[in-house]
């Protein structure tokens, strides 16, 4: 068993702010790359905004000097110009969206590439504190709200300013009294714009927190199926998450009241204002001077006017939606990794193994130490056991030799060099670790042994196999190495299992092996058969065993025997025994019910 880690914290609460400016620019320098294509986009959005005012104008213009005068060649004429501007408008929109949305789709690309590139660089220390399913709504959900502000967000509201303010000079320049008479319902257009932004900022961000935990909970729960469903968790489980997913639906629904308010609100605001125009433009018509193709003009542009306003509001939903999750992708992007490889690396291409323990003191709680002054050597090819009760501190040993955890106070030694100072990319080179939990990835055989080093060839992944003794049971599967096997590798033993995460060692060919209880979960046969891989593989390695089975490790060449994460003992199989001490009675307590041979 592994040593105690700290409890997962949620790091995912996110302030919702109406504006970060800050943010902002950070937000839109994603679109710098592609500004070309964006100003495309915009010079497109433009002209079709020009066309989408050409409408009304020509509108009054069929009636006023066609259809009051009879003239039926005029009113074809200006058909047939409206047909082309509504033809030209469409073409225009269909490719200024497809254009914004190749811009989104390589934005959304970059970004979740730039995610899992940082993601793979953190300490595991921060996976500890953040559970997987709330860093799978950053890398998915969180982009793509992203997405969406790019691709129907940032040139959209400029389009809809440009078209407000083209409608406003257009229905000022026709006729500035009923232009007044139209911005007579602004105020009651403002406040109810003011106040559904008020309303729906805070619950984005409550929407994003809410969605991270059900992920979180359903990514923990479906990879733990087995142990809820043998001990009957699942009404509770089904309990549990019903109550995460009520709380999602419950600030969905407060967001669509919101949204059910908001929209019928603008639409009888807009209603109103077309009774005002008219009813002050109909008393004008005829009388004073006031031309009936001009009124119907002036109507559709006031009903154009209120579109872009709704199309506003929903476009600032899609921006307070954004800002959330930018919030959580950039306080992800910006995290420095709190163990890294320095700025100038001590460079190892092949170490001879030589390893050294400096009094090593090692917490992954500073208010819990798991290791204590802890000191050893192991000399280059040379075996060293790892022995002691759960919680001993053995696999914190690992964790440190490889820097997946830093330690608090003294040295680790690799040839003669602080680890510390190595890149961690050689260093990791170095060390080859089979874990008792073997992760295996969705793949064919040969893939999960070379890992996606392409310059690990096929017949070197063969010969890793067969030094682990895995070659034979792959020989009966149906396809051999190029056999498909399932998530977490389902479709095989854990022995199996075992014997491929020794072959994946041996491929990468590595100065030192680290076993950390790989034989604590298989059966007799395959631990025989790891036993005699590791006596053929470990010539010229240096090998760190860590076992509970004190029989898989009387053949190292020394054993260090760990209490409270301090070296008690170390030394032979032999001489351990004679000392009587706590590797004594460990041997003890596991062979004394077993018959003599």
């Amino acid at each position: 068993m592994s040593d105690a880690k700290p409890a997962a914290r949620s790091d995912d609460d996110v302030v919702a702010r109406a504006y970060d400016g800050v943010l902002v620019r950070r937000m839109l320098a994603l679109l710098r790359p592609h500004r070309g294509w964006v100003g495309v986009a915009v010079v497109l959005l433009l002209v079709t905004s020009a066309l989408e005012l050409l409408g009304p104008y020509l509108t009054k213009v069929a009636i006023d000097d066609h259809v009051a005068h009879g003239d039926l060649d005029g009113l074809g004429r200006i058909a047939l110009l409206f047909l082309a501007v509504v033809v030209a408008g469409f073409a225009l929109e269909y490719v200024q969206f497809y254009v914004m949305q190749w811009v989104g789709q390589r934005i959304v690309l970059e970004l979740r590439r730039r995610i899992l590139a940082h993601l793979q660089r953190q300490e595991l220390a921060y996976y500890d504190r953040n559970p997987v399913g709330r860093l799978m709504t950053r890398v998915m959900g969180d982009v793509q709200a992203l997405h969406e502000l790019f691709t129907s967000g940032v040139v959209a509201i400029f389009g809809d300013f440009v078209t407000l303010v083209g409608i406003v000079v257009a229905m000022f320049l026709l006729d500035w009294r009923l232009a007044l008479v139209a911005n007579l319902v602004m105020p009651a257009l403002i406040g109810i714009s003011l106040l559904f932004r008020a309303r729906v900022r805070r619950s984005y961000a409550e929407i994003r927190t809410r969605v991270a935990a059900m992920n979180a909970f359903l990514q923990e729960h479906l990879t733990g199926m087995r142990v809820v469903q043998l001990f009957g968790r699942e009404a509770a489980t089904g309990a549990r998450f019903a109550a995460l997913n009520g709380a999602h639906r419950d600030i969905q629904l407060r967001t669509v009241g919101y949204y059910a308010l908001f929209f019928p609100a603008i639409e009888f605001v807009s209603a109103v204002a077309l009774a005002l125009i008219l009813a002050a433009g109909g008393r004008r018509v005829g009388s004073d001077g006031l031309q009936l193709g001009l009124l119907i003009a002036f109507m559709q542009y006031a009903e154009r006017f209120f579109r872009p306003i709704s199309d506003l509001s929903e476009k600032y939903n899609t921006f307070q939606a954004a800002m959330a999750s930018a919030e959580r992708i950039f306080g992800l992007l910006d995290r420095t990794a709190a163990i890294r490889s320095p700025a100038q690396p001590i460079r190892m291409r092949r170490a001879r193994g030589h390893i050294v323990f400096e009094h090593v003191d090692f917490a992954y709680d500073p208010l819990e130490p798991v290791l204590r002054d802890v000191s050893f050597e192991v000399q280059p090819g040379e075996k060293l056991a790892i022995v002691g009760a759960t919680g001993a501190g053995k696999t914190s040993i690992l964790s440190v030799l490889t820097r997946l955890y830093e330690i608090q106070s003294g040295r680790v030694l690799l040839d003669g060099v602080d680890i510390r100072a190595l890149d961690l990319q050689d260093l990791r080179r170095q060390v080859g670790v089979v874990l008792q939990d073997v992760f295996l990835f969705a793949g064919d055989i040969a893939g999960n042994i070379r890992l996606g080093d392409d310059s690990i060839g096929i017949e070197r992944v063969h010969e890793a196999a067969r030094l682990a003794s895995a070659d034979r049971f792959i020989a009966r599967l149906p396809q051999g190495y190029d056999t498909m096997l399932g998530e977490r590798g389902s479709s095989i033993s854990v022995g199996e299992k075992q014997l491929l995460a020794l072959a994946r060692v041996l491929a990468f060919d590595p100065a030192v092996v680290v076993l950390d209880e790989a034989t604590s979960s298989v059966d007799t046969e395959t631990e025989l058969l790891i036993r005699a891989a590791l006596r053929r593989v470990l010539s010229g390695r240096s090998g760190l065993v860590v076992a509970h089975r004190l029989s898989t490790i009387q053949d190292c060449d020394r054993i260090l025997v760990l209490h409270k994460g301090v070296v008690r003992e170390a030394g032979t199989h032999e001489e351990l025994l004679r000392r009587d001490g706590l590797y004594a009675r460990l041997h003890e307590l596991q062979f004394r019910d077993q018959p003599a041979a």
